[in-house]
């Protein structure tokens, strides 16, 4: 964590020297880099309603299907998969993973639950329905986040790579590098489709990217700062923001945190 920080404070700094240098330069470059920066648009945010959510529950992935959200949690010793009813925050079916494992994202597909661990370079598949156990398959490097398109299962990894993986086989067919303004975006933690755009939070930040899936492109920010009350933090510790769900048949969008009290449904306004 120290090295993160550490990393975070150089960019941080480098990016104040440069801006304290702009004087040095012509207004035409500086103008040109504003706009370079301006051209990402950002998004913020209405909240619609909030839902209650268990403030136990160290979210890691997060899907809306039938009705009915499916999540899953984190921790050693505590991460399980749940389906969950939106509108009262209680937990209506619950697998739990084995206590050495550290759950991560989960996504669906057919009628089975995919997910993924964080170091163990293992996922596993379990029955929609029964939550029963199917099979286990391997990847390289750590698990982070999930989701799908209409053709193939998306993995975020922690770094500015995403891979796209074989619904049914799950061994990986591609990768593509996820980039703002040039520059690549790491960090990449809980994903979701939306509209065909790949929505992907950024981990330890109150940012969501919405990333074009042929590109890797960056084409807008989410900016999320704010959405748990203080009241709620001071009184509930929560974690960093993370979990994002789209229900298509509706047309919502629902974002949460680890161990947050509330599920918001949002409305996305451009800045």
């Amino acid at each position: 964590m120290t090295q993160k920080k550490d990393k975070r404070l150089l960019v941080a700094l480098t990016t104040g020297i440069l801006l304290a240098a702009a004087g040095a330069f012509s207004p035409v470059t500086v103008q040109a880099a504003a706009l370079t920066v301006a051209a990402i648009p950002t998004y913020g945010y209405e909240i619609v309603r909030s839902y209650p959510h268990d403030p136990n529950a160290f979210t890691q992935g997060l899907f809306f299907k039938d009705g009915f959200l499916y999540e899953s949690t984190g921790l050693q010793g505590r991460s399980s998969v749940r389906k969950v009813r939106l509108e009262t925050g209680e937990v209506l079916q619950k697998a739990d993973l084995p206590r050495q494992i550290f759950g991560e994202g989960i996504t669906w597909w057919d009628k089975r639950i995919v997910g993924i661990t964080w170091t163990s370079q293992a996922g596993y598949v379990l029955d929609l329905d029964s939550f029963a156990f199917q099979k286990e398959f391997a990847y390289k490097g750590e698990g982070w986040g999930l989701t799908r398109n209409d053709k193939e299962i998306i993995m975020s990894d922690g770094t500015a790579e995403l891979r796209f993986l074989d619904p049914d086989s799950l061994r990986e067919n591609r990768r593509i590098k996820v980039t703002a303004a040039g520059k690549l975006v790491e960090q990449l933690n809980e994903l979701e489709w939306v509209k065909g755009e790949i929505f992907a939070n950024i981990w330890q930040t109150d940012r969501i990217a919405r990333i074009d899936p042929k590109t890797g492109k960056v084409v807008g920010w989410i900016d999320l700062q704010g959405l748990l009350s203080m009241g709620d933090r001071l009184m509930n510790h929560p974690d960093v923001l993370n979990g994002i769900a789209y229900d298509a048949a509706s047309d919502r969008l629902f974002v949460t945190g680890k161990l947050w009290p509330k599920m918001f449904e949002i409305r996305l306004v451009k800045h």
